[in-house]
């Protein structure tokens, strides 16, 4: 049965090939992105192959953006009966330069260089409104279309940082805990009108974000690249094909009794213990 789906941060690689996947079994897409020209390309590669999507700019920290997003959504698809909370994403000023703090690093006059005492509360903060503020907002504009009706279901994006922390990135980390933390609250709080709630935990994929910190420009890895791989049983990285799966199952019919569950998608690295 064809559904009105909302995908936030859909301009982008794992979002946008979930919402291609998802228009493929006939449902109808809004591509939601702060880039409308992302969002538009997503939607007009959708409809070029017969599906039906429009694309929609959408600030996901602004609530009276999402609110216009929403009005034309509604006017154009329909109430929304399944929200894909995708847009997040980490910041520099979140991130300290080494993943141990040695002794002589605070003594470090190397530009740029942050320890755990450098790091700005302005991009923690930025990192931590993204990814958490930046899936309740949303949800409350939302999920409103959604009370009461059945089939319903919100999938707010984790990841693995939310079950062990990664070096280097405490922002970040902190900011999908509170993700897979909200998605548990979220699904109880939504149990008697008829909403589903649950998460995808990705592990390690390659997009535009993180290229650069685990590939070199010859396509090699870095160390960190090559110390994620090492700590993945699978010995690869995710493609974002590898999200479509899980998300069908959850959205549909098939997980009509699961909520309040974060499925890691990690190529084994969660249940590796390193030896």
């Amino acid at each position: 049965m064809s559904k009105v789906i909302v995908l936030t941060g859909a301009g982008g690689v794992l979002c946008g090939t979930l919402a291609k996947a998802l228009a493929k079994e006939g449902h109808k897409i809004a591509v939601l992105d702060l880039r409308k020209e992302a969002a538009d390309n997503i939607a007009n590669e959708i409809n070029a192959d017969g599906g039906t999507a429009i694309g929609v700019a959408a600030n996901v920290l602004e609530k009276e953006s999402l609110e216009l997003a929403k009005t034309e959504v509604n006017n154009k698809l329909g109430m929304c009966e399944i929200l894909i909370n995708g847009a997040g994403g980490n910041h520099p000023l979140g991130t300290t330069s080494n993943p141990f703090l040695q002794a002589e690093d605070l003594m470090s006059k190397v530009e740029g260089f942050k320890t755990f005492f450098d790091l700005d509360p302005t991009g923690i903060q930025f990192v931590f409104n993204l990814n958490f503020i930046g899936t309740l907002l949303p949800t409350q504009v939302f999920a409103k279309d959604m009370v009461g009706k059945e089939g319903c279901s919100i999938l707010n994006i984790s990841s693995m940082n939310a079950f062990i922390p990664l070096t280097k990135i405490p922002a970040y980390s902190g900011a999908k805990a509170a993700v897979s933390n909200f998605t548990q609250w979220l699904a109880v709080h939504f149990s008697k009108v008829g909403i589903r709630v649950n998460a995808l935990a990705p592990g390690f994929f390659l997009t535009d974000q993180n290229r650069s910190l685990l590939t070199e420009n010859d396509g090699s890895l870095t160390p960190r690249g090559n110390q994620i791989i090492d700590q993945t049983p699978m010995g690869k990285f995710g493609e974002p094909e590898d999200l479509v799966g899980t998300t069908l199952w959850l959205c549909g019919e098939g997980a009509s009794f699961v909520t309040g569950v974060v499925v890691p998608i990690d190529g084994g690295f969660s249940a590796y213990s390193g030896v």
